[in-house]
Protein backbone atom coordinates (compact mmCIF):
# COMPACT_ATOMS: atom_id res chain seq x y z
CA UNK A 1 0.00 0.00 0.00
CA UNK A 2 1.76 3.38 -1.11
CA UNK A 3 0.74 5.52 1.89
CA UNK A 4 1.55 8.95 0.02
CA UNK A 5 -0.25 8.08 -2.96
CA UNK A 6 -2.92 7.52 -0.52
CA UNK A 7 -3.13 10.77 1.56
CA UNK A 8 -2.95 12.49 -1.69
CA UNK A 9 -6.16 11.10 -3.13
CA UNK A 10 -7.77 11.43 0.33
CA UNK A 11 -6.97 15.10 -0.22
CA UNK A 12 -7.89 15.17 -3.71
CA UNK A 13 -11.15 13.37 -2.18
CA UNK A 14 -12.19 15.75 -0.28
CA UNK A 15 -11.45 19.04 -2.63
CA UNK A 16 -13.60 16.88 -5.44
CA UNK A 17 -16.02 16.75 -2.73
CA UNK A 18 -15.93 20.35 -1.65
CA UNK A 19 -16.06 21.40 -4.96
CA UNK A 20 -19.39 20.38 -5.70
CA UNK A 21 -20.66 23.58 -3.45
CA UNK A 22 -20.97 27.03 -4.00
CA UNK A 23 -17.48 28.51 -4.48
CA UNK A 24 -16.51 31.39 -1.47
CA UNK A 25 -13.27 33.38 -0.91
CA UNK A 26 -11.83 31.78 1.89
CA UNK A 27 -11.55 34.45 4.82
CA UNK A 28 -8.00 36.41 4.95
CA UNK A 29 -7.52 35.57 8.75
CA UNK A 30 -6.68 31.95 7.85
CA UNK A 31 -4.36 32.63 5.29
CA UNK A 32 -0.17 31.42 6.03
CA UNK A 33 2.17 31.99 3.36
CA UNK A 34 4.67 29.01 2.53
CA UNK A 35 7.93 30.65 4.26
CA UNK A 36 6.27 30.71 7.17
CA UNK A 37 4.68 27.52 7.14
CA UNK A 38 7.73 25.95 6.13
CA UNK A 39 9.86 27.53 9.22
CA UNK A 40 6.78 26.41 12.04
CA UNK A 41 6.51 22.44 10.44
CA UNK A 42 10.37 22.20 10.22
CA UNK A 43 10.55 22.92 14.19
CA UNK A 44 7.29 20.50 14.45
CA UNK A 45 9.32 17.79 12.60
CA UNK A 46 11.80 18.32 14.58
CA UNK A 47 10.33 18.16 17.60
CA UNK A 48 8.66 14.83 16.76
CA UNK A 49 11.62 13.25 16.50
CA UNK A 50 12.03 13.61 20.54
CA UNK A 51 10.31 10.55 20.67
CA UNK A 52 11.01 6.60 21.08
CA UNK A 53 10.63 4.36 17.83
CA UNK A 54 7.44 2.88 18.25
CA UNK A 55 7.44 1.36 14.44
CA UNK A 56 10.64 -0.29 15.61
CA UNK A 57 11.16 -4.17 16.86
CA UNK A 58 13.55 -2.77 18.82
CA UNK A 59 10.81 -1.14 20.43
CA UNK A 60 9.15 -3.78 23.08
CA UNK A 61 8.28 -1.05 25.67
CA UNK A 62 4.46 0.47 26.29
CA UNK A 63 1.29 -0.85 24.10
CA UNK A 64 2.18 1.58 21.61
CA UNK A 65 2.36 1.21 17.82
CA UNK A 66 2.03 3.12 14.14
CA UNK A 67 -1.87 2.65 12.98
CA UNK A 68 -1.93 0.91 10.11
CA UNK A 69 -1.34 2.77 6.63
CA UNK A 70 -5.44 2.45 5.94
CA UNK A 71 -6.22 3.89 10.02
CA UNK A 72 -4.10 7.02 8.60
CA UNK A 73 -5.79 7.71 5.41
CA UNK A 74 -9.43 6.81 6.76
CA UNK A 75 -8.18 9.66 9.71
CA UNK A 76 -7.29 11.95 7.56
CA UNK A 77 -9.99 11.62 4.88
CA UNK A 78 -12.50 12.34 7.35
CA UNK A 79 -10.62 14.88 9.17
CA UNK A 80 -10.73 16.61 6.48
CA UNK A 81 -14.70 17.07 6.38
CA UNK A 82 -14.13 17.32 10.45
CA UNK A 83 -17.20 15.38 11.60
CA UNK A 84 -18.46 15.31 14.91
CA UNK A 85 -19.93 12.01 15.80
CA UNK A 86 -22.38 13.22 19.15
CA UNK A 87 -25.41 13.91 16.66
CA UNK A 88 -25.93 12.37 13.11
CA UNK A 89 -26.32 15.88 12.22
CA UNK A 90 -22.72 16.42 12.57
CA UNK A 91 -21.27 13.84 10.82
CA UNK A 92 -24.05 11.25 9.05
CA UNK A 93 -21.54 8.85 7.20
CA UNK A 94 -19.25 8.73 10.07
CA UNK A 95 -21.74 8.10 12.28
CA UNK A 96 -23.28 5.08 9.88
CA UNK A 97 -19.51 4.01 9.91
CA UNK A 98 -19.73 3.78 13.51
CA UNK A 99 -22.69 1.96 14.21
CA UNK A 100 -21.18 -0.82 11.49
CA UNK A 101 -18.30 -1.37 13.01
CA UNK A 102 -19.70 -0.99 16.59
CA UNK A 103 -21.68 -4.23 15.22
CA UNK A 104 -18.64 -5.66 13.94
CA UNK A 105 -16.89 -5.89 17.69
CA UNK A 106 -20.22 -6.75 19.20
CA UNK A 107 -20.44 -9.99 16.99
CA UNK A 108 -16.84 -10.47 17.42
CA UNK A 109 -17.51 -11.15 21.41
CA UNK A 110 -21.15 -13.13 20.76
CA UNK A 111 -23.26 -10.19 21.64
CA UNK A 112 -26.61 -10.94 19.77
CA UNK A 113 -27.93 -8.06 20.84
CA UNK A 114 -26.28 -4.55 22.08
CA UNK A 115 -25.85 -0.49 22.40
CA UNK A 116 -22.28 0.57 22.45
CA UNK A 117 -20.35 3.53 20.77
CA UNK A 118 -16.41 4.72 20.05
CA UNK A 119 -14.93 6.01 22.98
CA UNK A 120 -11.73 8.42 23.59
CA UNK A 121 -10.21 5.91 25.26
CA UNK A 122 -10.32 2.55 27.32
CA UNK A 123 -10.67 4.76 30.78
CA UNK A 124 -13.50 6.69 29.00
CA UNK A 125 -15.06 3.16 28.19
CA UNK A 126 -14.61 1.85 31.74
CA UNK A 127 -15.87 4.80 33.30
CA UNK A 128 -19.43 4.98 31.11
CA UNK A 129 -19.52 1.22 32.24
CA UNK A 130 -19.40 1.81 35.97
CA UNK A 131 -21.76 4.82 35.63
CA UNK A 132 -24.41 1.88 33.96
CA UNK A 133 -23.38 -0.11 37.11
CA UNK A 134 -24.25 2.57 39.16
CA UNK A 135 -27.16 3.34 37.56
CA UNK A 136 -28.60 0.21 37.66
CA UNK A 137 -27.39 -0.90 40.92
CA UNK A 138 -27.54 2.55 43.38
CA UNK A 139 -25.35 2.51 46.10
CA UNK A 140 -23.47 -0.76 45.65
CA UNK A 141 -20.03 -1.14 45.86
CA UNK A 142 -17.91 -2.53 42.57
CA UNK A 143 -15.11 -5.15 42.87
CA UNK A 144 -11.78 -5.06 40.61
CA UNK A 145 -8.85 -7.32 40.74
CA UNK A 146 -5.74 -5.53 42.60
CA UNK A 147 -3.92 -6.22 39.42
CA UNK A 148 -6.46 -4.58 36.90
CA UNK A 149 -5.94 -1.16 35.59
CA UNK A 150 -5.85 2.27 38.06
CA UNK A 151 -9.13 3.09 36.06
CA UNK A 152 -11.46 1.41 37.80
CA UNK A 153 -10.46 2.27 41.86
CA UNK A 154 -10.01 6.36 40.36
CA UNK A 155 -13.82 6.19 38.16
CA UNK A 156 -15.10 4.69 41.65
CA UNK A 157 -14.18 7.95 43.53
CA UNK A 158 -15.07 9.91 40.63
CA UNK A 159 -18.76 8.49 40.41
CA UNK A 160 -18.73 8.45 44.47
CA UNK A 161 -19.04 4.07 44.66
CA UNK A 162 -17.27 1.98 47.26
CA UNK A 163 -13.95 0.50 44.93
CA UNK A 164 -13.02 -3.20 46.55
CA UNK A 165 -9.70 -4.26 45.20
CA UNK A 166 -9.97 -8.56 44.89
CA UNK A 167 -6.36 -10.46 45.84
CA UNK A 168 -5.08 -12.15 42.73
CA UNK A 169 -3.41 -15.62 42.50
CA UNK A 170 -0.17 -16.29 41.38
CA UNK A 171 -0.97 -15.99 38.11
CA UNK A 172 -2.11 -12.47 38.15
CA UNK A 173 -5.80 -13.82 37.57
CA UNK A 174 -8.78 -12.39 40.06
CA UNK A 175 -9.26 -14.87 42.95
CA UNK A 176 -12.43 -16.08 42.78
CA UNK A 177 -12.55 -17.77 46.05
CA UNK A 178 -11.56 -14.41 47.79
CA UNK A 179 -14.51 -12.61 45.25
CA UNK A 180 -17.10 -15.13 46.59
CA UNK A 181 -16.30 -13.94 50.17
CA UNK A 182 -16.02 -10.46 49.21
CA UNK A 183 -19.92 -10.86 47.62
CA UNK A 184 -20.89 -12.93 50.54
CA UNK A 185 -19.98 -9.65 53.28
CA UNK A 186 -20.34 -6.70 51.05
CA UNK A 187 -23.31 -5.19 49.32
CA UNK A 188 -21.44 -5.37 45.72
CA UNK A 189 -23.23 -4.62 42.12
CA UNK A 190 -20.42 -5.07 40.18
CA UNK A 191 -18.15 -7.26 39.16
CA UNK A 192 -15.07 -5.83 36.93
CA UNK A 193 -13.18 -8.70 35.10
CA UNK A 194 -10.23 -8.22 33.26
CA UNK A 195 -8.66 -9.77 29.81
CA UNK A 196 -5.58 -9.13 29.45
CA UNK A 197 -3.92 -7.02 32.72
CA UNK A 198 -1.80 -4.03 31.46
CA UNK A 199 0.95 -5.48 33.59
CA UNK A 200 1.32 -9.04 32.69
CA UNK A 201 -1.36 -9.55 30.26
CA UNK A 202 -3.46 -12.14 32.68
CA UNK A 203 -7.10 -13.08 31.69
CA UNK A 204 -9.34 -13.29 34.66
CA UNK A 205 -11.53 -16.53 35.21
CA UNK A 206 -14.62 -15.14 33.33
CA UNK A 207 -16.56 -18.40 32.72
CA UNK A 208 -15.98 -19.19 36.20
CA UNK A 209 -17.51 -15.70 37.77
CA UNK A 210 -20.62 -16.20 35.41
CA UNK A 211 -21.96 -18.42 38.27
CA UNK A 212 -21.35 -15.87 40.72
CA UNK A 213 -23.00 -13.49 38.61
CA UNK A 214 -26.03 -15.98 38.56
CA UNK A 215 -25.69 -16.72 42.40
CA UNK A 216 -25.50 -13.15 43.71
CA UNK A 217 -27.28 -10.79 41.38
CA UNK A 218 -24.17 -8.88 40.22
CA UNK A 219 -23.54 -7.14 36.77
CA UNK A 220 -20.17 -8.74 34.80
CA UNK A 221 -18.10 -5.98 33.38
CA UNK A 222 -14.96 -7.12 31.24
CA UNK A 223 -11.96 -4.93 30.72
CA UNK A 224 -10.83 -5.77 27.83
CA UNK A 225 -9.20 -2.70 26.35
CA UNK A 226 -6.04 -4.33 26.07
CA UNK A 227 -6.37 -8.16 25.47
CA UNK A 228 -9.96 -8.02 24.15
CA UNK A 229 -8.84 -8.75 20.00
CA UNK A 230 -6.91 -11.57 21.48
CA UNK A 231 -10.87 -13.52 21.25
CA UNK A 232 -10.79 -13.76 17.75
CA UNK A 233 -7.70 -16.37 18.44
CA UNK A 234 -9.76 -18.06 21.12
CA UNK A 235 -10.74 -21.16 18.78
CA UNK A 236 -6.86 -21.76 17.84
CA UNK A 237 -6.14 -24.19 20.57
CA UNK A 238 -3.45 -21.65 21.53
CA UNK A 239 -4.85 -20.35 25.27
CA UNK A 240 -7.93 -21.42 27.23
CA UNK A 241 -10.55 -20.29 25.17
CA UNK A 242 -13.46 -19.93 27.67
CA UNK A 243 -13.22 -17.05 29.09
CA UNK A 244 -13.24 -15.62 25.91
CA UNK A 245 -16.57 -17.32 24.79
CA UNK A 246 -17.94 -16.34 28.40
CA UNK A 247 -17.56 -12.54 27.42
CA UNK A 248 -21.12 -12.98 25.35
CA UNK A 249 -22.87 -13.66 28.80
CA UNK A 250 -21.47 -10.86 30.67
CA UNK A 251 -23.04 -7.38 31.19
CA UNK A 252 -20.53 -5.01 29.19
CA UNK A 253 -17.09 -5.02 27.62
CA UNK A 254 -14.52 -2.40 26.78
CA UNK A 255 -11.98 -2.84 23.94
CA UNK A 256 -9.30 -0.58 22.72
CA UNK A 257 -9.02 -0.31 18.75
CA UNK A 258 -6.17 1.59 19.42
CA UNK A 259 -4.57 -1.33 20.38
CA UNK A 260 -4.18 -4.36 18.42
CA UNK A 261 -7.15 -2.77 16.69
CA UNK A 262 -4.60 -0.75 14.50
CA UNK A 263 -5.79 2.70 14.62
CA UNK A 264 -4.77 5.40 16.07
CA UNK A 265 -4.66 6.85 19.85
CA UNK A 266 -8.06 8.46 20.36
CA UNK A 267 -10.11 5.05 19.62
CA UNK A 268 -11.75 3.19 22.33
CA UNK A 269 -15.17 1.52 22.32
CA UNK A 270 -17.70 0.10 25.29
CA UNK A 271 -20.40 -2.24 24.48
CA UNK A 272 -23.87 -3.25 26.41
CA UNK A 273 -25.68 -6.96 26.32
CA UNK A 274 -28.50 -5.49 27.02
CA UNK A 275 -29.87 -2.13 24.68
CA UNK A 276 -32.05 -1.22 27.20
CA UNK A 277 -29.34 0.83 29.27
CA UNK A 278 -30.07 3.52 27.04
CA UNK A 279 -32.59 4.87 29.70
CA UNK A 280 -29.57 6.12 32.01
CA UNK A 281 -28.53 8.35 29.23
CA UNK A 282 -31.22 9.58 28.62
CA UNK A 283 -30.80 13.77 28.36
CA UNK A 284 -32.55 16.59 26.41
CA UNK A 285 -30.52 19.08 24.09
CA UNK A 286 -33.09 20.89 22.48
CA UNK A 287 -30.42 22.88 20.13
CA UNK A 288 -28.37 19.50 19.28
CA UNK A 289 -30.82 16.53 17.76
CA UNK A 290 -32.95 17.85 15.17
CA UNK A 291 -32.32 15.01 12.70
CA UNK A 292 -34.85 11.68 12.77
CA UNK A 293 -32.86 8.88 14.13
CA UNK A 294 -33.27 5.92 16.91
CA UNK A 295 -30.92 7.34 18.95
CA UNK A 296 -28.37 9.65 18.33
CA UNK A 297 -24.65 8.18 19.76
CA UNK A 298 -24.49 11.35 21.99
CA UNK A 299 -27.55 10.35 23.60
CA UNK A 300 -25.81 7.00 24.11
CA UNK A 301 -22.70 8.17 25.40
CA UNK A 302 -21.50 10.41 28.12
CA UNK A 303 -19.00 12.17 25.98
CA UNK A 304 -20.22 14.99 23.60
CA UNK A 305 -18.06 15.86 20.75
CA UNK A 306 -15.71 13.21 19.58
CA UNK A 307 -13.99 12.85 16.15
CA UNK A 308 -16.52 11.16 13.28
CA UNK A 309 -12.24 10.33 11.85
CA UNK A 310 -11.78 7.70 14.27
CA UNK A 311 -15.17 5.40 13.14
CA UNK A 312 -13.99 6.01 9.49
CA UNK A 313 -10.28 4.90 10.32
CA UNK A 314 -12.00 1.89 11.85
CA UNK A 315 -14.16 1.20 9.62
CA UNK A 316 -11.64 1.52 6.50
CA UNK A 317 -9.88 -1.14 8.16
CA UNK A 318 -11.97 -3.41 9.01
CA UNK A 319 -13.24 -3.54 5.11
CA UNK A 320 -9.50 -4.72 4.82
CA UNK A 321 -8.89 -6.44 7.84
CA UNK A 322 -12.09 -7.81 9.11
CA UNK A 323 -12.42 -8.81 13.17
CA UNK A 324 -12.18 -12.49 11.73
CA UNK A 325 -9.47 -15.14 12.73
CA UNK A 326 -8.13 -14.71 9.22
CA UNK A 327 -8.42 -10.94 9.65
CA UNK A 328 -7.12 -9.27 12.21
CA UNK A 329 -6.20 -12.50 13.80
CA UNK A 330 -3.69 -12.84 11.56
CA UNK A 331 -2.05 -9.69 13.15
CA UNK A 332 -1.92 -11.13 16.61
CA UNK A 333 -0.77 -14.27 16.33
CA UNK A 334 3.26 -13.24 15.84
CA UNK A 335 3.44 -11.62 18.77
CA UNK A 336 1.16 -14.04 20.68
CA UNK A 337 3.46 -16.75 19.10
CA UNK A 338 6.73 -14.81 19.80
CA UNK A 339 5.63 -14.44 23.49
CA UNK A 340 5.56 -18.36 23.78
CA UNK A 341 9.15 -18.42 21.88
CA UNK A 342 10.48 -15.94 23.99
CA UNK A 343 9.48 -17.79 27.32
CA UNK A 344 11.05 -21.26 26.44
CA UNK A 345 14.09 -18.95 25.90
CA UNK A 346 13.98 -17.58 29.17
CA UNK A 347 13.25 -20.64 31.06
CA UNK A 348 17.07 -21.69 29.42
CA UNK A 349 18.79 -18.55 30.35
CA UNK A 350 21.25 -18.26 32.94
CA UNK A 351 21.21 -14.30 32.98
CA UNK A 352 17.08 -13.99 33.11
CA UNK A 353 14.64 -15.26 34.31
CA UNK A 354 10.57 -15.39 33.00
CA UNK A 355 8.60 -14.05 35.84
CA UNK A 356 5.70 -16.11 34.54
CA UNK A 357 4.21 -17.31 31.36
CA UNK A 358 2.58 -15.35 29.51
CA UNK A 359 -1.16 -15.48 28.20
CA UNK A 360 -0.85 -12.93 25.56
CA UNK A 361 1.71 -11.15 24.03
CA UNK A 362 3.16 -9.64 27.33
CA UNK A 363 6.20 -10.99 28.74
CA UNK A 364 7.62 -10.16 32.20
CA UNK A 365 11.23 -11.26 33.60
CA UNK A 366 13.73 -10.66 35.57
CA UNK A 367 17.99 -10.51 35.79
CA UNK A 368 19.13 -13.24 37.51
CA UNK A 369 20.05 -11.39 41.08
CA UNK A 370 19.46 -13.30 43.70
CA UNK A 371 18.02 -10.68 45.89
CA UNK A 372 15.26 -8.28 45.77
CA UNK A 373 17.41 -5.13 45.61
CA UNK A 374 20.14 -6.51 43.34
CA UNK A 375 16.86 -7.83 40.91
CA UNK A 376 15.32 -3.39 41.38
CA UNK A 377 18.90 -2.62 40.88
CA UNK A 378 19.66 -4.17 37.70
CA UNK A 379 16.44 -3.60 36.09
CA UNK A 380 16.56 -0.20 36.61
CA UNK A 381 20.22 -0.84 34.48
CA UNK A 382 19.42 -2.78 31.91
CA UNK A 383 16.09 -0.18 31.20
CA UNK A 384 18.58 2.90 31.01
CA UNK A 385 21.49 1.11 29.56
CA UNK A 386 19.36 -0.50 26.41
CA UNK A 387 18.77 3.03 25.30
CA UNK A 388 22.48 3.48 24.90
CA UNK A 389 24.65 2.89 22.36
CA UNK A 390 24.12 2.18 18.24
CA UNK A 391 22.08 -0.44 19.02
CA UNK A 392 19.26 0.44 20.98
CA UNK A 393 16.59 -1.65 22.89
CA UNK A 394 13.54 -0.28 24.50
CA UNK A 395 11.63 -1.78 27.19
CA UNK A 396 9.50 -0.79 30.18
CA UNK A 397 9.00 -1.92 33.76
CA UNK A 398 7.18 -3.19 36.01
CA UNK A 399 7.01 -2.83 40.21
CA UNK A 400 6.06 -5.86 42.09
CA UNK A 401 5.18 -6.66 44.99
CA UNK A 402 7.51 -9.02 47.13
CA UNK A 403 5.61 -11.65 48.19
CA UNK A 404 4.28 -12.24 44.52
CA UNK A 405 8.13 -12.27 43.35
CA UNK A 406 8.89 -14.75 46.24
CA UNK A 407 5.51 -16.86 45.83
CA UNK A 408 6.30 -17.72 42.10
CA UNK A 409 10.52 -17.54 42.59
CA UNK A 410 11.27 -19.04 46.09
CA UNK A 411 14.63 -18.95 45.72
CA UNK A 412 14.71 -15.08 45.77
CA UNK A 413 15.58 -13.05 49.20
CA UNK A 414 13.45 -10.85 50.26
CA UNK A 415 15.55 -8.00 51.53
CA UNK A 416 13.19 -5.67 49.59
CA UNK A 417 9.17 -4.80 49.92
CA UNK A 418 9.11 -4.82 46.39
CA UNK A 419 11.14 -5.16 43.36
CA UNK A 420 11.34 -3.71 39.60
CA UNK A 421 10.75 -6.22 37.12
CA UNK A 422 11.02 -6.13 33.36
CA UNK A 423 8.39 -6.00 30.94
CA UNK A 424 7.86 -6.33 27.04
CA UNK A 425 5.03 -5.70 24.94
CA UNK A 426 5.14 -7.71 21.75
CA UNK A 427 2.33 -6.08 20.04
CA UNK A 428 4.15 -5.63 16.55
CA UNK A 429 3.70 -9.07 14.21
CA UNK A 430 7.68 -8.22 12.99
CA UNK A 431 8.82 -8.70 16.18
CA UNK A 432 9.17 -12.70 15.56
CA UNK A 433 12.35 -12.13 12.70
CA UNK A 434 14.58 -9.59 15.71
CA UNK A 435 13.11 -11.94 19.03
CA UNK A 436 16.70 -14.11 19.62
CA UNK A 437 18.39 -10.91 18.62
CA UNK A 438 16.39 -8.30 21.45
CA UNK A 439 17.17 -11.80 24.04
CA UNK A 440 20.80 -12.02 23.46
CA UNK A 441 20.98 -8.11 23.72
CA UNK A 442 19.07 -8.06 27.04
CA UNK A 443 20.89 -11.13 28.46
CA UNK A 444 23.72 -9.31 27.57
CA UNK A 445 23.24 -5.66 29.29
CA UNK A 446 21.64 -7.89 32.12
CA UNK A 447 25.22 -9.18 32.62
CA UNK A 448 26.76 -5.43 32.33
CA UNK A 449 28.34 -6.54 29.23
CA UNK A 450 29.00 -3.21 26.66
CA UNK A 451 25.54 -2.53 24.84
CA UNK A 452 27.25 -2.87 21.21
CA UNK A 453 26.23 -5.62 20.00
CA UNK A 454 26.79 -6.88 16.05
CA UNK A 455 23.75 -5.95 13.85
CA UNK A 456 21.58 -9.48 13.79
CA UNK A 457 21.85 -11.16 10.07
CA UNK A 458 18.34 -10.96 7.79
CA UNK A 459 15.63 -12.86 8.75
CA UNK A 460 16.07 -15.25 5.52
CA UNK A 461 19.87 -15.56 6.50
CA UNK A 462 18.56 -17.10 9.69
CA UNK A 463 17.72 -20.91 10.41
CA UNK A 464 14.40 -21.06 11.25
CA UNK A 465 13.43 -21.19 14.82
CA UNK A 466 11.09 -24.16 15.28
CA UNK A 467 7.51 -22.99 17.14
CA UNK A 468 6.54 -24.42 20.52
CA UNK A 469 3.72 -27.15 20.46
CA UNK A 470 0.73 -25.44 22.55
Amino acid sequence: MDLQHWLGRAVEASGEWAAEFAPFTPHPSHHVDDERFGAAFADLTKRLRDNYPFFHPSYVGQMVKPPHPAAVVGYLAAMLVNPNNHAREGGPATADMEREVIAELAAMFGFRRHLGHLTTSGTMGNLEALYVARESHPGAGVAYSADSHFTHARMCRVLGMEGHAVPVDRHGRMDLDALEDLLRRERIGTVVLTAGTTGTGAVDPVHEALALKARFGVRLHVDAAYGGFFTLLAGEGLFDRRPWDAIAFCDSVVVDPHKHGLQPYGCGAVLFRDPQVARHYRHDSPYTYFTPSDLHLGEISLECSRAGAAAAALWLTLRLLPATPEGLGQVLLPGLKAARRWADLLRASPHLTLYQPPELDIVTYFPSEPTLAGVDEATARVLSDGMAGPDPVYVSTLRVDGDALTERHPWLVADAPNARILRSVLIKPEIGDSLEHLHQRLEGLATGRSPRCPVPPSPSARPPVPTPSR
